[in-house]
């Protein structure tokens, strides 16, 4: 055995590393032949799956070589030093060193990268935003936090489709549900789900009190049709008048649909579009997500609690991140973040708040030992 820079006692060369890696290259053979596969190609679904698990392959030999390249620089490096003196052993240590060094390094990113994938991180997400406790405040910051949403997705170069809204009388919403397409979107937009709490005053106060409101997120993954299978039989589908803020009707014809799932009892509304099947079909589209999420949670007893969690009440005291406009602060009450920069983040600058929630769930994993080569 050796000793890393911090001290960390390494194996020269870890069988287990080396296992997992002939492993992976061996899967990665197969993999390419079936590329080849005039039967793969053929099927587009089957095709699109067998060039993603190519790509997760190659990222994982590229860095499980690299590692497994560093120990044995490691190695030699010791082996010379073992045989040398003067300057020659001086210089032979400092290699072993950055060596080891850019072991350990790589280590971390091996276990990262060889975490269990989350099924739904190929997929888009389905977020909604509903005003919760607070009255027409509520309302207004759910619409501030929609706003919030679509300058992060222009960020990342994702795209963004608004499925349906609900305004309020003051021009907020009583809820909104959009589709965000691109690359990394429920890695990064899944830990959202929840209770957001704010306190600030509201333009309804007259005496410049402070007030506190929540707005409830949902973050669902959008389901293929082929996924979730719907009896048009288990559907109750009424149509009304769409309806803007205040009430007032925006269109002459009754085109906004009402969904309901009898078999869950899931209720969809839809009103953006002047089409009754524009509107159905965008309201089936939530609904297959909704109806996805429910049979994920049913088949993980922790997806069930996270399930459990997006849907409280969104109450004041039910929260999972706080927005204080007199300290400009935000607050993540599930990992104890505190940034004290929230203007950056109602523009859009959600990073700095994301990212140590997906940095801790994979944390937690490694804990568990879901990322042990």
């Amino acid at each position: 055995m050796t000793v890393g820079a911090n001290g960390q006692a390494l194996r020269r060369y870890p069988e287990s590393v080396l296992d997992r890696l002939l492993g992976l290259e061996e899967e990665l053979a197969h993999i390419e032949s079936q590329l080849g596969d005039p039967q793969v190609t053929a099927d587009r679904g089957r095709f699109v799956e067998v060039s993603r698990r190519h790509s997760q392959l190659t990222e994982m030999i590229e860095v499980g070589s690299a590692w497994r390249t560093a120990l044995e620089d490691a190695a030699a490096a010791r082996e010379i030093g073992e045989s040398s003196s003067g300057e020659e052993l001086i210089e032979a240590r400092e290699m072993e060193t950055v060596a080891l060094s850019e072991a350990e390094a790589l280590e971390e990113k091996f276990r990262f990268i060889l975490l269990p994938r989350d099924p739904n991180d190929d997929r888009n997400v389905i977020v909604e935003i509903r005003g919760a406790e607070g009255g027409e405040e509520a309302n207004l910051w759910a619409r501030d936090l929609f706003e919030m949403y679509r300058s992060y997705i222009n960020t990342k170069g994702w795209g963004i489709e608004v499925l349906g809204s609900h305004f309020s009388d003051m021009g907020g919403y009583t809820d909104i549900a959009f589709l965000i397409k691109g690359d990394g979107v429920w890695s990064h937009l899944k830990h959202e789900g929840g209770p957001h709490r704010v306190q600030r005053v509201p333009v309804t106060e007259s005496q410049g009190r402070v007030h506190t409101s929540s707005a409830a997120v949902t973050v669902l993954p959008e389901a293929d049709e082929v996924e979730v299978e719907i009896d048009p039989n288990d559907l109750e589908i009424d149509t009304y008048r769409s309806s803007g803020p205040g009430g007032q009707s925006v269109n002459t014809t009754d085109s906004a649909v009402r969904v309901t799932h009898l078999p869950t009892g899931l209720v969809v509304s839809m009103q953006d579009e002047k089409s009754q099947l524009q509107n159905k079909a965008k309201a089936l589209r939530v609904l297959r997500a909704r109806l996805l999420k429910l049979r994920q949670d049913e088949q993980a007893s922790s997806q069930a609690a996270q399930k459990r969690d997006q849907a409280k009440s969104g109450g004041r005291a039910e929260k999972i991140r706080t927005y204080n406009f007199k300290e400009s602060r935000v607050t993540d009450h599930r990992i104890g973040l505190t940034l004290y920069k929230l203007e950056r983040v109602l523009a859009g600058d959600l990073d700095e708040v994301v990212k140590p929630l997906m940095l801790h769930e994979r944390e937690q994993q490694l804990e568990a030992g879901n990322g042990k080569p």
